[in-house]
């Protein structure tokens, strides 16, 4: 599913993120930034030690943060490591926007045309998909309605079920605050 607003477009895939070749894919870290499993695991097995070398130099971030580094042997240039919140530790709504909007803020500060997320917080941090799809694509949204060097945003989602989600989410957030539909 592919929609735009303003000059950017924002796309719906079921696909491994670590193949995407945007110019950065987000990885739904732990605030310590080291690369173990899910989403973190696929990205330093592809991607090589350097990533993990990078992330131990910046030692981690605070939950909602987010920190880039180059993206090794991955088709991306860089990946942004975006910290959200597991459920039960209280704010999680807030914190998974801010996880969100750090990462497009990174993006634009770094000069990314394009970049990838994954469902932040959904696998082992057991944060609900749902939830996750509203919140990752209201922020999403209405980040690019302003100024952005961003043109193409891609939530690169594992499994048909998290896709239901998120394309759902998208066509009432189309609804409510327009985008054309491509």
């Amino acid at each position: 599913m592919k929609t735009k607003f303003g000059h950017t477009v924002l796309e719906i895939i079921e696909s491994d993120i670590t193949e995407m070749e945007t110019d950065a894919i987000v990885n739904a870290a732990n605030a310590q930034l080291i690369l173990g499993g899910g989403v973190a695991g696929a990205i330093s097995r592809k991607g090589g030690l350097q990533i993990q070398k990078q992330c131990n130099k910046i030692g981690g971030t605070y939950v909602g943060g987010a920190v880039i580094t180059d993206a090794g042997n991955l088709k991306a240039k860089y990946v942004i490591h975006a910290v959200g919140p597991r459920m039960g530790e209280g704010d999680e709504d807030q914190k998974l926007k801010n996880a969100t909007l750090n990462s497009l803020k990174i993006a634009d500060e770094n000069h990314i045309k394009s970049i990838s997320f994954p469902a932040i917080s959904t696998g082992i941090f057991g944060y609900p998909i749902g939830k996750c799809a509203e919140i990752m694509l209201k922020t999403t949204i209405e980040y690019i309605k302003s100024p952005t060097g961003l043109e193409r945003i891609v939530f690169c989602l594992f499994g048909r079920n998290n896709l239901t989600f998120f394309e759902e989410r998208l066509k009432k957030e189309i609804c409510i605050k327009g985008g054309a539909a491509l």
